[in-house]
């Protein structure tokens, strides 16, 4: 009976005919278990998505002088394929490779240094599913808006680093590095442009900034708050950019950095505003070779009069382009003149790389303007759909 009764199904399993008039559901499930392990049937493993890790340095791969020292550490000691390798379970998000582009705080990084990042993350990006950037968190949000303007590729880039050094106990690295790898691989943030990744939840690089020195819920962004967070197997993502609404080809930048020299990223600065403030200092840039000028003003961007006559001489006499944003840490700036540009809602190291991305592609105000505008300040505009 039992011969027949396998017979039979193997002929139903064959032609997904209903069984249960024939067998019941107690002696359906062994047999049916019999006859695909004898006819070798297996479910094809789902491949994993392919995740380079590239470490430049910062906390995140700094040894502490004990186990409980969280301020007295050593930045930039640990490799990143070490610290990849102490992952455990990492083997259930990704395919998880490496590559050392540097050991430093990310202070250290010249914008020379960023242009080779840039071209190292799109080189990688052409045979990875995504790619992981682990960095010093001082100017974390500097090097990922540069990376976020000039990376061509799509494709998953994920910022991440961490307050405490690896060694410490408590550490928040291993915990922000495994995370980050999850959600690169995860694919939830491609046509995003670069994302940063700490403490669990997840920014835009445009808009995120570190607000505090020492604590690992630091990283903010004001006022349009983050893109969503990670719950373990989790990973929520509750608003997306603006470019990620636009078509394929029109997704990337046109700051292509194959198509210039690291030697055109020319010198941008910021000068700082106060009560009675002097313009010594924007003259001091522009005897230095500032080719533009971020002024970081009170409230609305107001700077001091020294300061605002500094400006007109830079721009009537060298022709050095100024972008203006407000020290108050949100708020947007609407209103620009002859040879200034209105920053929006960028912060003042966040319009400085825009601004020198920008001058490394165009000298002419008009240009730089409209890709402030489109690139700079990008909006959701769905009232053609």
């Amino acid at each position: 009976m039992l011969k027949s009764s396998s017979v039979m199904l193997k002929v139903c399993l064959t032609s997904g005919l209903l069984l249960s008039s024939l067998l019941s559901p107690v002696s359906v499930v062994p047999l049916a278990s019999k006859v695909l392990a004898a006819e070798n049937v297996q479910a094809p493993a789902a491949a994993l998505p392919k995740v380079k890790v590239i470490g430049t340095g910062g906390t995140i791969s700094g040894k502490s002088q004990d186990e409980t020292s969280f301020q007295n550490y050593k930045a930039g000691t640990l490799l990143i394929q070490d610290m990849v390798d102490a992952l455990p379970n990492k083997d259930k998000i990704a395919e998880v490779t490496t590559s050392q582009f540097g050991n430093s705080g990310s202070s250290a990084y010249s914008m020379q240094d960023l242009y080779d990042l840039s071209l190292q993350v799109d080189e990688a990006l052409k045979e990875q599913d995504g790619v992981v950037v682990t960095t010093g968190t001082d100017t974390m949000e500097e090097i990922a808006y540069f990376l976020d303007l000039t990376v061509q590729s799509p494709k998953p880039v994920v910022v991440t680093g961490s307050m405490r050094p690896w060694t410490v106990i408590g550490s928040d690295a291993q915990a922000n590095l495994y995370n980050a790898i999850k959600l690169a691989g995860s694919g939830k943030t491609k046509y995003f442009g670069t994302v940063l990744m700490l403490n669990d939840t997840i920014h835009a690089a445009r808009e995120v900034t570190k607000t505090n020195d020492y604590r690992t819920d630091t990283f903010e962004s004001p006022q349009l708050g983050m893109f969503g967070f990670i719950d373990e197997s989790n990973i929520r993502i509750y608003r997306a950019p603006a470019r990620s609404f636009k078509p394929v080809d029109e997704w990337a930048t046109p700051f292509d950095l194959t198509k210039i020299k690291k030697e055109d990223l020319p010198k941008v600065e910021i000068a700082v505003s106060y009560q009675g403030a002097g313009g010594e200092a924007i003259q001091g840039f522009v005897d230095g070779g500032a080719e533009g000028i971020v002024t970081a003003g009170t409230g609305a961007g107001g700077i001091s009069k020294a300061m605002s006559e500094a400006r007109q001489k830079a721009i009537e006499e060298k022709g050095v382009m100024f972008v203006t944003t407000t020290r108050t840490g949100s708020g947007s700036i609407y209103s620009g003149s002859k040879g200034v540009i209105a920053g929006d809602n960028l912060n003042p190291q966040h319009a400085r790389i825009m601004l020198l991305v920008s001058l490394a592609f165009s000298k002419d105000f008009d240009t730089v303007k409209g890709w402030f505008d489109k690139y700079g300040a990008p909006q959701v505009d769905l009232t053609s759909k």
